[in-house]
């Protein structure tokens, strides 16, 4: 008898291991609610907004620009035709902060059953990505650096074609000065404010990001148009460095004196060889002896004025490119992981330090206003 109970126990045991393994799904909208996603994405345009490091791992980054994409939909059609757009009031509290199921098809393989982002998983697969060159089970600094920089490139290249497909009215794949229509800040700005809201998004802008002269932005062209602190064409780099004389030059003459590069300049250039400096407006006498050194350097014709052209072997230190913020974004990643402080990191190193990798994860807390990002480099 007591065989039998055994075996009716063990049965019991089987069949509710198999009820429990066929159950039906959670729905889909409670599934993924405790991964908190934000936007880098800043609406309201600024031409020098503070610069966010790019999402570590590409599907996080995937996840991030479709919520930002519909985020941006929202806004442009708001914006196009407001008349058809659901006042925000009208629909639920929070209802634009969740992601759609369909932005986890990428990363449901990557879930455990806690719901939580199996972060170790990730890292293991990313890991023979970025460790290239060469593959030896290291990441280096340059080859972190290249990680994060072609992610970034990939990032700005999103955004770069969805406003395309707003100014290319006619769609043709390129976009004409007559068909580009500026952020509404431009066109309500005061030209004689301090920013850059007098030169940019102007003909001359556009002009000189036109690389072949044909009167239209490619898709490459117009991201240089966007974004001139990453360009390589010369008559944009030519411009850039106009703009910044435009903003430095107080007096109007038409150059920079020594008083308008040491109030401003200066400080910018140190900022950018000395990363991690703090900038200060206090100039004091120790500061103006290598200001005055760097001067010179630049004045080639030895007139004590810079001109716009005299400016440009320091261009992309006044507007760092992508590359620029790569390297940091590595540098502090090596910082934070790497434990035995030999310059570059292991896999067993990076497993150990998720959140410097990972900043949008699953949290414990179901309640959607009580939630704590790990944000040490978001």
């Amino acid at each position: 008898m007591g065989k039998v109970s055994i075996l009716i126990y063990i049965t019991v045991a089987v069949l509710i291991l198999f009820l429990i393994s066929y159950s039906p799904s959670k729905p889909s909208n409670h599934r993924h609610r405790r991964l908190k996603l934000r936007s880098n994405f800043t609406f309201s345009h600024q031409v020098r907004p503070h610069h966010d490091p790019v999402p570590f791992d590409p599907i996080v980054a995937d996840l991030e620009l479709r919520r930002e994409d519909r985020h941006w939909e929202r806004q442009h059609m708001e914006h196009a035709h407001p008349e058809l757009v659901q006042h925000e009031s009208d629909s639920a509290p929070g209802a634009e902060s969740q992601p759609e199921w369909e932005d986890f098809a990428d990363a449901e393989d990557y879930l455990n059953d806690e719901e939580r982002f199996n972060v170790t998983d990730r890292l293991v697969v990313l890991f023979p990505r970025i460790d290239v060159e060469p593959a030896d089970g290291f990441v280096t600094e340059h080859e972190l650096t290249q990680w994060n920089l072609q992610q970034a490139e990939r990032e700005v290249m999103h955004r770069t074609q969805r406003e395309m497909d707003v100014h290319d009215k006619n769609k043709d794949g390129f976009v004409s000065f007559a068909e580009y229509e500026p952020p509404s800040w431009v066109l309500n700005a005061d030209n004689t404010s301090f920013g850059y809201d007098m030169g940019w998004w102007k003909e001359e802008h556009f002009n000189a990001s036109d690389a072949d002269g044909d009167g239209l932005l490619n898709i490459t062209e117009f991201n240089d148009f966007l974004h001139p602190a990453d360009t390589k064409n010369p008559k944009l780099l030519q411009w850039l460095c106009k703009e910044e004389l435009r903003e430095r030059d107080t007096d109007k003459d038409g150059k920079v004196n020594f008083k308008e590069f040491f109030h401003g300049l200066f400080d910018m250039v140190r900022n950018y060889d000395e990363e991690g400096h703090n900038s200060s407006h206090q100039f004091d006498d120790s500061m103006e002896a290598p200001a005055k050194k760097l001067f010179a350097q630049l004045d080639k014709d030895g007139d004590g004025y810079l001109s716009d052209v005299e400016l440009l072997p320091v261009i992309g230190k006044l507007h760092p490119s992508e590359s620029y913020y790569a390297k940091q974004q590595a540098d502090y990643i090596i910082s934070q992981a790497d434990a035995d402080k030999d310059g570059r990191l292991t896999l067993a190193e990076m497993i150990d330090n998720p959140y410097v990798f990972y900043s949008a994860i699953f949290n414990d807390d179901e309640d959607e206003d009580d939630y704590e990002y790990h944000d040490e480099f978001r």
